[in-house]
């Protein structure tokens, strides 16, 4: 696109104007949220797909493109892995340091911070951060930012925030222009949005049904995981995130784990990651507390006071549910709104999601994975927006 007298010129976007390292390293950037991190097996992938669709040149080849990931510090080469009993280049004089091909890649913090911010803007767009304060809240008062407008000075108003200009042509308009005279009547303010915190809990289903049948759904809200860790940290950076996951039971996890998330041959114990939800949020001091959680499966397990499971993988087990809609109407005596993205939309199951949500009083979304991303920006939004005013 390019500017002119007239207006703005749209030309096609021509492929041919990035680089070797572009193509495939776009490519790379979607194959490795498929393979949860495993940077060699990307390069498997990559491979079989240069094969049939010819993305390398010999000028440019897979090689090349793995080296320059490493110059650029986005990956790194482990050591190879040297089996027992076998003779270190070390110990046999040999300097040669073995098989390359042995050795192992993964992902640098460069590149993990890369992929969330990737994750932003494929789900929400790009999105310019606010700085320093985070969310407006719907009142206006004392503040981290001027909203443009201006009103009385009020004792106790920040000093650093009187408009000298302003204030002056009120003391202008008020005692004339003859003699200059101002008192505290005539001084102006800038005003400013109230900024408040939000402390906000992510769960996410890694039960076996996230990839049952050949659907991955679990990528997709790995994906959504990592827009909204990167939605916060940029835009509103005064807010906190917690995100958990829940399978048999429940564990926080850590942001840089997020691209190497995996389902595993679990059931799903909702209770256990709402309780631990709980726990976390209860420790906050912020006032604004909510729950998002991200799952497409019933509730099928339950952890026993001895430490056991009460499992129940057939329909809707009525013990079961009932000890998640006693923990939604926990959250709500508690002043914490559970948003549920349903990615399945089974009538018995959106018929339990409608039960659990009115106990909380909260919101559900049933909804594919194509709108995932969307309907969570959105619902963060307005969720910020009520329960700040």
């Amino acid at each position: 696109m390019s500017s002119a007298r007239s207006g703005f010129r749209f030309t096609l976007f021509d492929e041919s104007s990035l680089t070797p390292f572009d193509k495939l390293y776009e490519i790379f950037q979607e194959v490795i949220a498929y393979t949860n991190g495993d940077v060699d097996e990307a390069f498997e992938w990559i491979e079989t797909l240069d094969k049939e669709y010819q993305i390398t040149t010999p000028e440019y080849t897979l090689e090349d493109f793995r080296q320059e990931l490493i110059d650029k510090g986005l990956i790194e080469q482990e050591p190879p892995e040297i089996p027992e009993n076998e003779v270190t280049p070390q110990e046999s004089g040999d300097q040669n340091t073995g098989d390359a091909s042995r050795s192992k890649h993964k992902m640098t913090a460069k590149l993990e911070r890369v992929l969330r911010k990737r994750a932003l803007n494929q789900i929400f767009g790009k999105i310019k951060p606010l700085g320093a304060g985070g969310h407006r809240a719907q009142k206006s008062g004392p503040g981290a930012e001027a909203n443009g407008q201006f009103r009385t000075y009020s004792f106790g108003d920040d000093l650093s925030q009187i408009s000298m200009t302003e204030s002056i042509k009120n003391a202008q308009v008020n005692h004339g222009i003859d003699r200059f005279e101002m008192n505290d009547q005539d001084l102006v303010v800038h005003d400013t949005e109230h900024f408040a915190q939000m402390s906000t809990v992510l769960m996410i289903d890694i039960s076996h049904s996230m990839i049952l049948y050949g659907e991955d759904r679990i990528t997709p809200a790995k994906k959504v995981a990592m827009a909204l860790a990167e939605l916060i940290k940029t835009r509103y950076p005064k807010d906190q995130l917690d995100i958990l996951v829940f399978g048999n039971d429940a564990w926080s996890i850590s942001l840089k784990e997020l691209p190497y998330l995996e389902v595993g041959p679990y059931h799903t114990n909702t209770v256990a990651g709402l309780n631990l939800a709980l726990d976390l949020l209860r420790k906050k001091k912020q006032t604004n507390k909510q729950i998002f959680m991200i799952t497409d499966g019933k509730p099928s397990c339950l952890t026993l006071n001895d430490g056991t499971y009460y499992k129940n993988p057939n329909g809707l087990d009525p013990h079961i549910v009932g000890r998640c809609c006693d923990m939604a109407r926990l959250a709500r005596k508690l002043h914490i709104p559970i948003t549920t993205f349903m990615i399945a939309q089974d009538p018995y199951l959106i018929q339990f999601i409608q039960e659990f949500t009115q106990a909380n009083q909260g919101k559900a979304f049933y909804t594919g994975l194509d709108d995932l991303g969307s309907m969570i920006f959105e619902d963060y939004e307005n969720n910020r927006s009520k329960r700040m005013r």
